[in-house]
């Protein structure tokens, strides 16, 4: 009898297990497509509700400004009520937000969008920390598993958008809304995970959380600028590139295949790269080549010459792909427990899609003020040099909560 009950616990945990999984790739899945599939879809939009390219634009910015004032909300939420009940909550929150985006109407349009984003910035702090805890083991593996399911989706969205638009009468709110059915398989996978509501916000000591403050650790702020420029770097390069291109002698379709390579390239790093930093006792090497094909990425852009640009076009998806995938390991292996890596996460992707957002604009200003792209160009280049010195800093072994010798001199001082 006891062996009987021994052999239903490890099939209920196995189970258990599998379905957790299953439930990670499938947030992981939601997290980009919701915003990649609209901006195939921009044009149609913008033409079927009468509204300029400015207002347009706020379809595509609106997600980001969401992730960076709502992210470092997000750890204290799950604190609260589990983070599995903040994970199944925003998925429902994301429904909601394409059902509604997916109505005919302006004001649809943006509250809709506006759900969207701050549901997927709950997955994008969670889902690092849930892997943290659940799969101790696994981290590079589950990361890598998970960021490669969100870009293979980012993808689909952004290509099957506009042939899934002309089918029928579907139009561009039918392709926006046929997303929906991938949130719902989602919530449903994750149901389960409800039952354990409360068990991933341990008890810490409140002693402890005071002296545990990230926004005055050096570690955390380099890990913030690394996610930041490379978020930086991957949503100028969505935008512009196109344009950079066009100015080197491509056309329109030709330098839309050369967007396709870069964000080829993405994919297979996703799913290696963490997998090897997690092998590995500290990271900086890995940050510093990621670093350094940016660099001669964005410089083989800057020589304006189109032998140049599909290579630079692969240097600078395995560029982002990297760092994109660095980021997220660092929330894990620089924190000490799931607690302390959503609260990293959330401070991190806060500054770094605040940082997207502003990112493509100011590039654009750039443009309009030198009237060629030399100095958004090298902008990019000086942040790339930023990338680097922030990720030396953030391989490093050691944790964000670690305090420096000369600080715990100081505070064996005050207790003295």
């Amino acid at each position: 009898m006891s062996k009987q009950t021994g052999i239903q616990t490890d099939n209920n945990t196995t189970k258990a297990s599998w379905l957790l999984l299953i439930g990670v790739i499938l947030i992981g899945s939601n997290l980009r497509v919701p915003i990649t599939s609209v901006g195939a879809l921009i044009t149609f939009i913008r033409d079927d509700l009468g509204i300029s390219n400015s207002v347009a634009g706020l379809i595509t910015t609106l997600p980001l400004l969401a992730f960076a004032v709502f992210s470092p909300f997000t750890p204290r939420i799950a604190r609260k009520i589990g983070m599995e009940w903040t994970i199944g909550l925003s998925m429902m929150l994301l429904i909601a937000g394409i059902a509604i985006r997916s109505i005919t109407g302006i004001g649809f349009l943006f509250i809709g969008t506006l759900f969207i984003g701050l549901a997927i910035a709950v997955g994008n702090v969670l889902i690092p920390a849930i892997i943290k805890m659940s799969f101790p083991f696994k981290i590079g593996l589950m990361t890598g598993i998970y960021a490669v399911f969100m870009n293979i989706f980012g993808a689909l969205g952004s290509g099957l958008s506009v042939p899934a638009s002309s089918i029928g009468n579907m139009g561009w709110q039918g392709a926006l809304g046929v997303w929906g059915l991938l949130a719902v398989v989602a919530l449903l996978i994750w149901i389960p995970q409800l039952r354990k509501k409360g068990d991933s916000s341990p008890k810490v000591n409140v002693q402890t959380e005071q002296k545990t403050n990230l926004w005055r650790s050096p570690l955390a702020w380099a890990v913030t600028v690394f996610m930041g420029g490379q978020s930086l770097a991957f949503y100028t390069l969505i935008t512009w590139m196109p344009d950079v291109l066009n100015s080197i002698g491509y056309n329109a379709s030709t330098a839309g295949w050369m967007v396709f390579l870069l964000q080829a390239a993405i994919i297979p790093t996703t799913l290696v790269m963490p997998m090897v930093a997690e092998k590995m006792k500290n990271q900086v090497g890995l940050a510093i080549g990621a670093a350094v094909m940016f660099i001669i990425g964005f410089s083989g852009l800057l020589l304006g010459s189109m032998v140049f640009v599909p290579i630079s076009a692969i240097l600078l998806g395995v560029a982002g792909g990297s760092c994109f995938s660095l980021s997220m390991m660092f929330f894990t292996l620089r924190t000490r427990d799931g607690k302390e890596a959503a609260e990293l996460s959330g401070m991190a992707q806060s500054f770094g899609y605040l940082l997207a957002a502003v990112g493509p604009v100011f590039v654009g200003t750039l443009y309009d003020i030198s009237g060629s792209w030399t100095m958004p160009i090298a902008f990019l280049i000086v942040i790339s040099i930023i990338i680097l010195i922030a990720g030396v800093i953030s391989g490093k072994e050691g944790l964000v909560s670690d305090r420096s010798k000369q600080q715990h001199k100081r505070d064996l001082a005050g207790v003295n």
